[in-house]
């Protein structure tokens, strides 16, 4: 009984306090390091290619192209959660290039709910209690590493409530 609490509390301890502590496997190679974009806000967006929300990915990609420069990462997180993404990694790289033109950061295909969600998902359920429901659910962490906000799949991310707080934390 009293090894549920220790590793309840290990589990707890091991969660960063900040965004910046976790990294994703790039859909290129190598990661992507959210440390690497402290002091800047970065939106992460949980994707699919054949989801019809998927005409987002060419507002995230303008986005890209205009905050980018800034300091500003826009990373795709493609997750077959909802059984909406592609086969593999190749796959999905080819589609979104082919359909989209996309060159803004990916992951790998990547787990963003359940006990295999991928650790930044687990955290951001940790701290202010959201999990994505469906795909294109969107997270903005503050240039300081916290939530600053998360939005779900209807949400256009070159709102004001999206890309306008982007706008705000870049002045």
């Amino acid at each position: 009984m009293r090894l549920i609490p220790l590793i309840f509390c290990a589990q707890i301890i091991c969660l960063p306090a900040f965004a910046g502590g976790f990294s994703f496997a790039s859909i290129d190679g190598g990661k992507i390091d959210l440390g690497d974009w402290a002091g800047k806000p970065v939106l992460v967006v949980n994707t699919a290619s054949l989801c019809g929300f998927a005409g987002q990915y060419d507002t995230l990609q303008a986005m890209h192209e205009k905050f980018g420069p800034q300091g500003v990462l826009i990373l795709a997180v493609p997750s077959d959660d909802f059984n909406q993404e592609l086969d593999d990694e190749a796959a999905v790289k080819d589609y979104c290039e082919a359909n989209f033109d996309l060159t803004l950061p990916m992951t790998e295909i990547t787990k963003v709910t359940g006990a295999a969600a991928h650790p930044f998902y687990a955290w951001v359920a940790a701290e202010v209690g959201f999990t994505p429901a469906w795909n294109f659910n969107k997270v903005l962490l503050a240039p300081d590493g916290s939530v600053a906000g998360t939005w779900g799949s209807v949400a256009a991310p070159d709102g004001p409530a999206i890309a306008g707080r982007i706008e705000a934390m870049l002045r």
